[in-house]
C-alpha cells in the first residue's frame, strides 16, 4: 500500500459510517415502498452492502438471521454464476434454500455496482413474501420437502442493464395467490438495492476508490483484532451443551441439538457434531444460514457492542455435519428454519456459561412461535401472519427483558392490534404480560405475553409453537421459565391445547389463546431482594 492511499483514522471511521449511512437508507426506503405489512410494519427484512467478494461493507438494524446470510447468498451466487456475468443496472433474485438457507418466503434480490466501469461491489435486501406458490398460502406447518414449500429460484436476473424481464417478474407472481403485494414488495426490494448502488457510489465519488479500498482493509482489520482479543480472553478449553426441540412436526420424536464450543487461544470452533439428521419435518437449514446462525451466537459473546463487517469471523470456525438438520439435502424441507438454529445459538451461550458466566445469558425465547390466519378462497381473500415476543432470560447484571421478539429477528416488530383488526376479520381481545411466566432466581426471567384472538369470519389456521416441552432453562440455580401454550375454543366447544397445525379450518367466533414463553432465573430465588419481591407483585408481574 503506497503512502498515498494510506488513510487517516478519522476517514476510515468516516467510511465506515458511511456504508452503514448507506444501508440505513436502503433499509428506509424498502420499508416505505413496500406493499405488505410484515414488510412495512413488522420490518421483516434486512440491506447491506459488500464488496466484490460478497463481505459485508455496511449494514442497517434489521433481521440478524438475514444480514448473516446475505454474504453468503452473494458468495455462492458468485460461486453459481462468476463475476462476468454481471452488467452495470443489474438486479438480481434468489430464494432457493439450498443457496439462501432460509425458507423460500425470505427472498434475496441483490445488485453488482460498478464504478467507471469496474465491478466493486453489491448491494443486497433479503424480505418476507406472505406467499410464494406452496401447497398453503403462507406458512406450511406440515412440509415433508422443499417441492410443497413453494418456487425455487435460483439466481435469475429480473433486471438487465435496466431492463426489466417482464417474463421472468410475471411466472414469478403467476405462483402467488397474492400477487399485486408480491410484485409491490419485489420492486420495493428493487428500490433499496438501487440506493445502495447511488450511495455506494457517492462514497467512491467522494474520497475515490484507492481510499475507499484502503479504509475497508483498515476497518477489517480492526474487528479481526477485537474478535481475537475478545476470543483469546476466554480460559481454553472445550465446552459442551446439549437439548432437543419438541419434534418436527411430523414425527413425534424430539430433534436433538449438540453444540460443543473449543477455546484455543485467540481462535474458537463450534461443532454441531450429535445433532439430529435431516428432518422429515422443515426443521432443517441450509448451510448459509446456519452459518449465520452461529456467528450470531459468536457475536453474543464476542465483543457484542462493535457493528459487524468482513473483518469479523476469520477467527471462527464451524463445524457442520454433513447431512444433519444444519446442512441437509437440497430438497430437503426447510419452512421451519429457525428452531434448532435458535437452540444452538441459545446452547452455545451455555456451553461458555462455565468459562464467561458473566458474559452470558439464561435461556431465553426459543422460537417465533407463529400464528397465521388465512383464507384466499372467498371474495376478500387475506394473509395475517405474526412472530410473537416472549421473556429473555436473567443474567449476573439483572433481570430478562419482557415481551422481546427472539434475538434472531432483532429489529423484528410486533403486529399493531389496530391494523390487525382493520385489515382482516380478526378481534384482539387481549395483549397482555403472561403474570409469572419468568423464571424465579436472585435475578427473574422476563416474561412472556397472552395475545387472544377471535375470528369474526372463518379461516384456516396454521400454528408453529416450539420449547413447550424444553422451556427457557435457568442458569446458576435459577428456574426455568412457563412453556409457550396455544389454546383453541371454537363456539360451544372445549378448550384444546394445540401447538402445531397446518390449515386447520375455524369458523367464526373461535378464540385462540396464545401464552408465549417465559426466559429462565439467573441465580438462587432465595437471593432475590425482598424489595424486588414485593415490586414484581405490585406490578403483577408475579402472584
Amino acid at each position: 500500500m503506497s503512502t498515498q492511499t494510506i488513510p487517516t483514522p478519522a476517514t476510515v471511521e468516516v467510511v465506515r459510517h458511511a456504508f452503514m449511512s448507506g444501508a440505513e437508507q436502503m433499509r428506509r426506503n424498502l420499508c416505505r415502498s413496500a406493499y405488505s405489512p410484515v414488510i412495512y410494519e413488522m420490518k421483516d427484512c434486512s440491506v447491506g452492502l459488500y464488496d466484490v467478494r460478497g463481505d459485508l461493507l455496511g449494514q442497517a438494524p434489521g433481521l440478524p438471521f438475514f444480514l448473516g446470510s446475505l454474504a453468503g447468498t452473494i458468495k455462492l451466487a458468485i460461486e453459481q454464476v462468476g463475476l462476468d456475468a454481471f452488467s452495470d443496472g443489474d438486479v438480481w433474485v434468489v430464494n432457493d434454500s439450498a443457496i439462501c438457507g432460509s425458507h423460500l418466503n425470505d427472498v434475496t434480490l441483490f445488485a453488482p455496482v460498478f464504478v467507471d466501469g469496474e465491478l466493486r461491489g453489491f448491494t443486497a435486501s433479503k424480505a418476507h413474501w406472505n406467499d410464494i406458490g406452496a401447497k398453503e398460502a403462507g406458512y406450511v406447518s406440515d412440509s415433508v420437502d422443499i417441492f410443497q414449500e413453494g418456487l425455487r429460484i435460483p439466481p435469475m436476473r429480473i433486471i438487465h442493464a435496466g431492463e426489466s424481464d417482464r417474463r421472468l417478474i410475471d411466472m414469478i407472481a403467476l405462483n402467488s395467490r397474492y400477487p399485486t403485494e408480491l410484485v409491490g414488495d419485489m420492486m420495493a426490494q428493487v428500490t433499496a438495492c438501487r440506493t445502495g448502488v447511488e450511495r455506494f457510489r457517492s462514497i467512491v465519488a467522494r474520497y475515490g476508490w484507492e481510499q475507499v479500498e484502503a479504509a475497508t482493509e483498515r476497518f477489517f482489520a480492526q474487528a479481526e483484532a477485537e474478535d481475537r482479543a475478545a476470543v483469546a480472553s476466554i480460559p481454553d478449553g472445550t465446552y459442551r451443551a446439549e437439548g432437543a426441540l419438541d419434534n418436527d412436526g411430523i414425527n413425534a420424536d424430539p430433534v436433538p441439538v449438540v453444540v460443543t464450543v473449543t477455546i484455543d487461544g485467540d481462535r474458537m470452533i463450534v461443532d454441531l457434531e450429535g445433532s439430529s439428521p435431516e428432518n422429515e419435518g422443515s426443521v432443517n437449514s441450509g448451510i448459509v444460514q446456519t452459518h449465520s446462525a452461529i456467528q450470531q451466537a459468536f457475536k453474543f459473546v464476542v465483543n457484542p457492542d462493535a457493528p459487524v463487517c468482513g473483518g469479523n469471523f476469520r477467527n471462527l470456525e464451524i463445524v457442520v455435519p454433513k447431512g444433519s438438520c444444519f446442512d441437509p439435502s437440497p430438497t430437503a424441507a426447510c419452512l421451519h428454519y429457525g428452531p434448532h438454529l435458535m437452540l444452538a445459538m441459545d446452547l452455545l451461550v451455555r456451553a461458555l456459561s462455565e468459562a464467561i458466566p458473566e458474559r452470558t445469558a439464561a435461556g431465553h425465547v426459543g422460537d417465533s412461535w407463529n400464528i397465521t390466519f388465512v383464507n384466499e378462497r372467498g371474495h376478500a381473500p387475506f394473509l395475517c401472519g405474526e412472530s410473537l415476543i416472549g421473556g429473555w432470560g436473567a443474567h449476573p447484571g439483572g433481570d430478562g427483558e419482557s415481551a422481546l421478539v427472539h434475538s434472531a429477528a432483532g429489529d423484528f416488530k410486533n403486529f399493531p392490534v389496530e391494523i390487525i383488526e382493520q385489515r382482516y376479520p380478526l378481534r384482539l381481545r387481549e395483549f397482555s404480560l403472561r403474570e409469572g411466566s419468568g423464571g424465579a432466581g436472585a435475578h427473574r426471567g422476563g416474561l412472556g405475553t397472552v395475545r387472544v384472538y377471535e375470528t369474526t369470519d372463518a379461516c384456516r389456521l396454521s400454528l408453529w409453537f416450539e420449547r413447550h416441552d424444553t422451556p427457557s432453562w435457568g442458569l446458576a440455580g435459577g428456574g426455568d421459565g412457563a412453556p409457550p401454550e396455544v389454546w383453541v375454543t371454537r363456539p360451544g366447544g372445549e378448550r384444546e391445547l394445540v401447538l402445531k397445525c397446518n390449515a386447520l379450518a375455524v369458523e367464526a367466533g373461535t378464540v385462540i389463546e396464545v401464552l408465549t414463553g417465559g426466559g429462565g432465573g439467573w441465580g438462587d430465588p432465595a437471593q432475590r431482594s425482598a424489595q424486588s419481591v414485593a415490586e414484581d407483585r405490585r406490578l403483577g408481574l408475579i402472584s
